[in-house]
């Protein structure tokens, strides 16, 4: 599979049943999902390709989160490897992460797998806070849904 589909099946998939399929598809983003003959993405190109803008991606090199390599024209290029790793950014970021617990985790992750049992406690205590957060939102929906129904009728109508 191209690496843009990968990444356009990632950030797409809302299904809960489609979930392990989307952690298999950002476990398959290396760099041997390019395609032959393909090329690392440039600046705006990754940039579509993970929904965030050129700016971004700048900042998140410059606070250290990501390193993409340089082309002989000295333009950036964003390997398999780094997109996958601004999919996970998004994500985090998406998910409530601050810019600190992140760019403490991937220096963890760059310190190599003696920080594993580090990283796990971060990733337990995000995951603590996304389910904190998936609670709330259920409550405003079921609210919201309680005042629909106090206007007259069924929610969906």
């Amino acid at each position: 599979m191209a690496t843009n589909e990968l990444i356009e099946r990632l950030l797409d998939t809302t299904d809960s049943d489609a979930f392990e399929g989307v952690v298999d598809a950002l476990h398959a983003l290396d760099d041997s999902t390019f395609e032959p003959g393909g090329s690392p993405k440039g600046v705006a190109e990754a940039a579509a390709l993970v929904g965030l803008s050129p700016h971004t991606l700048r900042y998140y090199e410059q606070e250290g989160l990501v390193r993409p390599g340089r082309n002989s024209a000295g333009y950036r290029e964003y390997s398999a490897f780094t997109l996958r790793r601004l999919v996970f950014l998004t994500r985090m970021r998406m998910s409530g992460m601050t810019m600190h617990d992140l760019k403490r985790y991937i220096a963890l992750v760059e310190r190599g797998t003696e920080t594993e049992a580090e990283r796990r406690e971060i990733m337990l205590a995000q995951r603590d806070r996304i389910r904190r957060q998936l609670r709330e939102l259920t409550l405003a929906l079921v609210t919201t849904e309680y005042k629909l129904r106090s206007y007259g009728g069924h929610p969906d109508g």
